[in-house]
């Protein structure tokens, strides 16, 4: 059995009626969806427990501020609920619901502009990917991959499985955290992931831990269900305020991951995306958080990156001094970007990339 879905406030005993009646005001704008099982995981007792931030709205998403798609997907998707904006990756979105509506969503536009963008069908999909060769890497994502019907993951992982060049299939999801019963429960599930993860083309679990609290017994028992299976997890997670932006929560995040044979991969600076501003932390705050977090861990431990998923590229954050900070193009959908340093004046007010307008010095390797 899998956790039961709760998708109305009035459910949650914990909440007293009149937290009940003035969060209606934010779940209608930005729909709240969470189930037993991650619930279960909230202290109530404490007002500033990280899961209840996580899954529970708040008045304060409500202010006006960021937009509706901050890194541009649209402008990279070339078929309904396919993107291709780096020439060796294809990401499609397969779903727009997730096992909870996390509240600091990058694309919660998913699940207000619902069937919009995420694709149904993937014959189309599949036959852009067949006729572009340079394709080695498909995420499936949305919303999330595991929300998907068994049956109907093993038969996508069968079609791309069917395709030569590629080599690596991502599913992006964070049922680990919000129902590892999901993954413990589907024998069915095991089976089709470990019959499509070869030992030359490895099926990769994009994992979504944010907090420590997330990585229970059960979570750990699943994770280890998907190793032996074959396949490879590795995790992302967002800078979150009040949530994850303390360097010693960080940190035991990162080593409780390596422990449990996932490799912390990206640390993402929170897209300025509606509804996310209580999220949100300044940028060269996050930086310095998370390289005090990283500083005391084993290098298995300390392998994230400090990214920023802007509309151009993915942007890593390299260094700080007292005046500048720079930053890199890891990916960049401009190749002349490729390479290149860009050495910018500090901005302790920036939020995004496009903060950043006082260009000291750019340099190519």
């Amino acid at each position: 059995m899998f956790s039961k879905y709760i998708t109305n406030l009035e459910k949650i005993d914990n909440l007293s009626k009149s937290e009940t009646e003035n969060l209606k005001k934010v779940t209608e704008k930005y729909k709240f969806r969470a189930n037993e099982y991650y619930l279960s995981l909230v202290n109530w007792e404490d007002e500033n427990d990280p899961i209840k931030k996580i899954i529970i709205p708040q008045l304060e998403e409500l202010e006006e501020w960021g937009f509706e798609d901050a890194s541009n997907e649209k402008s990279y998707t070339v078929a309904k609920g396919l993107q291709h904006k780096y020439p060796d990756t294809a990401l499609l979105l397969v779903n727009d619901v997730c096992g909870g509506f996390c509240r600091f969503c990058f694309r919660k536009r998913l699940f207000i502009n619902k069937g919009e963008e995420v694709t149904r069908n993937f014959d189309a999909e599949i036959e852009y990917i067949k006729e572009h060769k340079e394709i080695t890497n498909v995420l499936l994502t949305g919303g999330d991959s595991l929300l998907l019907s068994s049956k109907k993951i093993e038969n996508l992982l069968s079609k791309l499985r069917e395709i030569d060049h590629v080599q690596i299939i991502r599913l992006g999801s964070k049922m680990l955290a919000f129902d590892p019963f999901r993954i413990i429960n589907d024998d069915f599930l095991i089976e089709a992931l470990k019959k499509y993860s070869f030992k030359e083309k490895r099926i990769y679990l994009m994992a979504h831990y944010n907090h420590p609290n997330e990585i229970t017994k059960d979570s750990i028992t699943a994770v280890d269900k998907l190793l032996k299976a074959g396949v490879i997890i590795s995790n992302q997670t967002p800078m979150i305020k009040g949530i994850n932006d303390n360097p010693e929560i960080l940190s035991s995040l990162f080593k409780k991951l390596s422990f449990i044979g996932i490799p912390p991969y990206y640390v993402f600076q929170g897209r300025p995306v509606m509804g996310n501003k209580p999220f949100i932390v300044p940028l060269e705050e996050g930086f310095s958080k998370f390289l005090k977090a990283i500083s005391n861990v084993s290098g298995l431990a300390k392998r994230a990156r400090y990214v920023i998923s802007h509309s151009t590229g993915k942007i890593h954050v390299l260094s700080m001094t007292k005046e500048t900070i720079t930053f890199k193009y890891m990916r960049s959908f401009n190749p002349d970007n490729y390479g290149k340093f860009f050495i910018y004046k500090r901005n302790s007010n920036a939020f995004w990339y496009d903060d950043y307008d006082n260009l000291i010095e750019t340099y190519t390797i």
